[in-house]
């Protein structure tokens, strides 16, 4: 990697990517999670992660809604970055997925319940323990997946032929000259 981030083997700008990967899976998977707790699978709110910051109360609006959802993206542009830091020539769709249970568990059972952003984990519902796993299991593999495409993709790194003779057609006959 070049000290502008550049990949030089596909061309990919490192932290361009990590942007480009971890805003659109705060996108996606932080609307998502505004979902679940809307349709009341999950009663934890999308803005646990700034609870210090804001009032419980704030947070359970719609105003609220948008910063947890913002945290959210924020949450997962930093971990996105870890993850193409570190794992980023790890193949398949199973690295992500246990990155994903590993913030789970950080953010579930280890910190969360300590910083008192939420309930021990014994205290909240199977549903929302369930899907909230889940959540965190999707988004890892959105991060880890793209991110494993992007770096081990083996089409991209097969030699393409230069030429600067035009190809011919196998397919195409062979016209007749007419002068002779």
């Amino acid at each position: 990697m070049d000290p502008q981030g550049h990949n030089p083997k596909n061309g990919t700008n490192i932290w361009m990517f990590t942007l480009e990967v971890g805003l659109f899976g705060g996108l996606i998977w932080g609307g998502i999670k505004g979902v679940f707790y809307f349709m009341r699978l999950t009663t934890v709110v999308p803005g646990f992660m700034v609870e210090p910051f804001f009032k419980s109360h704030f947070l359970k609006s719609q105003p609220g809604y948008y910063v947890g959802w913002g945290a959210f993206i924020v949450f997962s542009l930093l971990a996105t970055l870890i993850y193409v830091l570190l794992f980023r020539k790890f193949s398949g769709p199973v690295p992500g997925i246990l990155y994903g249970i590993a913030w789970w568990v950080i953010l579930f059972v280890l910190a969360g319940p300590a910083l008192h952003l939420m309930e021990p984990l014994r205290k909240l519902s199977m549903n929302t323990i369930i899907s909230e796993f889940c959540l965190y299991l999707l988004w890892g593999l959105f991060v880890g997946y793209s991110t494993a495409h992007e770096y081990t993709d083996e089409r991209k790194r097969e030699p393409q032929e230069m030429s600067d003779k035009p190809q011919k057609n196998p397919l195409k006959k062979p016209t007749e000259n007419p002068q002779h």
